[in-house]
């Protein structure tokens, strides 16, 4: 009973922490475009690009090193 005491209120402060964090969400936008981006996946370009040369790909390797 004891317990009780003390699981109440934490999840009271828990759904009003919840509560809090849905309706933050709700206003800054987070949903509202659901359908946009499982669309943005189709709709990519699939030609590849050429890849391109890296600083570390172009350095010519030291003399005396194994790899």
């Amino acid at each position: 009973m004891e317990t009780l005491y003390l699981l109440i209120p934490i999840s009271v402060v828990l759904v009003f922490l919840i509560g809090i964090a849905f309706w933050w969400s709700l206003r800054s936008g987070q949903f509202d475009d659901l359908e946009g981006p499982a669309y943005r996946i189709l709709m990519d370009d699939d030609r590849s690009s050429p890849p391109t040369a890296t600083k570390d790909a172009a350095a010519p390797a030291e003399p005396g090193s194994d790899s």
